[in-house]
């Protein structure tokens, strides 16, 4: 039952996908939002991309453009990367994806890359059920402009974007703060993730240690590996960018938001925790479910060589009656077959009851 609360609350405050942004482009484009902002506000005369850049630096200081993409090719992609001056390594990433959270400085520009991730909903944990889903999301930022490019379906900016325009004064810091709140949200995203992979933590526990626990426990500890393992390479790695953005003076990153950048690190750190608190524990549950497993065996050969303990006495006196021979004791006795019924009964009766008095049976 508490289970089932908690996926109802993580439904109920799940962001979602902004799909009635004033500045959503027409189906087809890469380009899904192209904004210019002044002194925090926005402006509410977006146009193309060339026109933005040109307003932005036309207004010179505070002033800024933040363009959103969703999986753009290279193509769609290359008029962008001319018109900013971006680096042609950088760029190739940002197209192909697939890249490992990574922060890098291409002269006045600003590469950063993140992994996105997103809890799957699943009524109950299978062999087979996906629990972590995960993107990509990358940033370039330089003194005037943010470029953000997805990849995968889920952690969607729009709703970010929105917050960020009711934060005048954190949104005046211009670029960094820009960054900062994506980053922010990314490690939220898997702190989000993290809580939810706890009651399937619990759930598979709560199986393994109950009295009726299956034997098939092992394919869905097995899965909940692999899945916290996509976590946690998706997490791991984003802790030295974190700290180079924190400590060392990085372009287009003020002064004044490295502090917020610390905060991020110290989320992201406690999240990593977590995860690897989660592997440990896993690892302990799996050994439990082995042995579990292994005298549920046991049991199963000792019942097992106690019925063919019992089967053998009947076995033995029918074999002994059974030879072809003359002079044998009450072979010819009006009663000898009763009795060696009655005998391998007897026989039979004492064997199981010393079987239940020890545990065999």
């Amino acid at each position: 039952m508490m289970r089932n609360l908690r996926r109802a609350v993580r439904r109920a405050y799940r962001g979602s996908v902004d799909l009635s942004h004033p500045a959503r482009s027409p189906l087809g484009s890469a380009v899904v939002n192209c904004a210019v902002y002044v002194d925090g506000v926005r402006q509410q005369d977006d146009g193309p991309v060339e026109e933005a850049l040109r307003r932005v630096r036309k207004l010179g200081g505070g002033a800024f453009v933040w363009i959103g993409l969703h999986e753009p090719t290279e193509a769609e992609f290359a008029g962008l990367a001319e018109l900013f001056g971006l680096h042609r390594l950088a760029v190739e990433d940002a197209v192909t994806a697939h890249q490992r959270p990574k922060v890098v400085p291409y002269d006045d520009t600003l590469f950063a890359v993140f992994k996105t991730c997103r809890y799957v909903e699943h009524e109950e944990l299978t062999a087979t059920s996906e629990v972590v889903d995960t993107g990509e999301l990358m940033v370039f930022t330089g003194a005037d402009f943010v470029i953000t490019v997805r990849h995968g379906m889920n952690g969607s900016l729009g709703p970010l974007r929105e917050a960020l325009e009711c934060e005048r004064e954190q949104l005046t810091k211009g670029p960094s703060a820009v960054l900062h709140a994506l980053v922010d949200q990314v490690v939220d995203g898997y702190v989000e993730v993290a809580d939810a992979i706890q009651s399937d933590l619990d759930a598979v526990e709560t199986a393994v240690f109950a009295e009726n626990a299956g034997r098939g426990d092992a394919g869905r500890i097995y899965q909940l590996k692999r899945e916290l393992l996509e976590l946690k390479r998706a997490v791991a790695p984003l802790d030295r960018p974190l700290q180079k953005l924190a400590g060392e003076a990085m372009p287009s990153v003020d002064a004044e938001v490295r502090p917020y950048f610390r905060d991020v690190a110290d989320h992201l750190l406690r999240t990593t925790e977590q995860i690897t608190s989660f592997d440990g524990l896993l690892d302990s549950i799996l050994q439990a479910h082995l042995a579990q497993v292994t005298v549920a065996q046991n049991e199963d050969m000792r019942k097992i060589t106690a019925w063919a303990a019992i089967v053998a006495v009947p076995t033995m006196v029918c074999g002994i009656y059974g030879m072809n021979f003359d002079h044998m004791p009450e072979l010819h006795w009006r009663y000898g077959y009763f009795m060696a019924l009655g005998l391998m009964a007897l026989a039979c009766f004492v064997i199981h009851r010393g079987f239940r008095r020890n545990g065999w049976l």
